[in-house]
């Protein structure tokens, strides 16, 4: 069970509030070195940081690479943050965090990513070609190979801080906390969702993008509980992000990069935004079930923890 992982551990829940805090510290540190480059290039230009009133500002200082690497940074020292942690404070290890089986099933993380980057790869080409003047091709061979070597080494980086701070750490915390899956599997996927409020896509296309995000986080922890594992949900979310920074970008997004192509239509919610939870997500969770030979869905989404084995105390000392 992947939740009981948790009990190969030091689990007492000042370890898990004290770790969240420590992730936040380390994805701090990391950003230092783009405020750095920020204020040098503010000072090169014969500026000043009290001009940049507001992170759209300060996004706007460097070029889209330089922006894109420091602002992954800091989520690549984010999970290296919540490894350190987890090893030397919980004492447990990386493969128990990640998974319930023995080791962790690389099959399965390639078969999310390749199932999500297939998927938007064919969809964007197909509305490309269906809606030809809502892009335009900014293909800049030099750029593009700058961005793709970032994207590839940090990207990966930048979604399993996610990942592992939701489906693992806090969905195992918790979990082992309230002695139930329903109740992690809810909070994890509601403040994942709510972390993404100050993007500058929620301004731009109204809170009704907010049941995305939500449902983002729903639709990864549902498969994180019904594999008894991480690994797909790794895949997904590491293939979703990177195919998205490579193929299209917009002006209006949190971050504009040297892609393939530019979206220049004029951004709407309506029912669109619903359809990936309403209609993309299940057919995913329905593939992966197929595949995978799920059983017993509501004993995995509802059903409670087991209580702890009987340890030693002075173990938690």
């Amino acid at each position: 069970m992947y939740i009981a992982q948790a009990y190969k551990s030091l689990y007492q829940p000042w370890r898990y509030l004290l770790g969240v805090v420590m992730v936040f510290i380390g994805t701090q540190l990391g950003s230092i070195p783009f405020v750095v480059a920020i204020f040098m290039k503010q000072s090169a230009e014969g500026g000043s940081m009290l001009e940049l009133t507001d992170e759209t500002d300060m996004l706007n200082i460097l070029d889209s690479n330089s922006t894109f690497f420091f602002m992954l940074l800091g989520f690549a020292v984010g999970l290296l943050a919540l490894f350190l942690w987890v090893k030397y404070v919980h004492k447990q290890s990386i493969t128990s965090l990640t998974t319930a089986r023995k080791k962790i099933d690389w099959g399965r993380f390639w078969f999310g990513f390749l199932l999500i980057g297939v998927t938007t790869t064919v969809l964007t080409v197909l509305d490309y070609y269906g809606n030809p003047d809502d892009y335009v091709l900014q293909f800049d061979a030099k750029l593009f190979a700058i961005l793709a070597l970032i994207a590839v080494i940090f990207i990966p980086l930048q979604t399993s801080m996610e990942e592992y701070l939701f489906r693992g750490y806090l969905m195992q915390g918790i979990g082992v906390m309230s002695r139930n899956r329903w109740l992690p599997l809810l909070i994890t996927s509601f403040v994942f969702g709510m972390l993404h409020y100050f993007n500058p896509e929620v301004d731009k296309l109204g809170n009704i993008v907010m049941v995305y995000y939500i449902g983002t986080g729903l639709f990864l922890g549902i498969i994180t509980l019904m594999d008894e594992g991480m690994e797909l949900a790794l895949g997904f979310h590491a293939g979703n992000n990177l195919i998205a920074a490579l193929l299209v970008t917009a002006d209006w997004t949190v971050i504009k990069t040297n892609s393939v192509f530019l979206d220049v239509s004029e951004p709407a919610a309506g029912f669109d935004v619903l359809v990936p939870v309403l209609v993309i997500y299940p057919i995913f969770i329905a593939i992966m079930a197929f595949r995978y030979k799920w059983k017993n869905w509501s004993e995995r989404l509802f059903g409670k923890v087991p209580p702890p084995p009987e340890r030693d105390p002075l173990e938690f000392l």
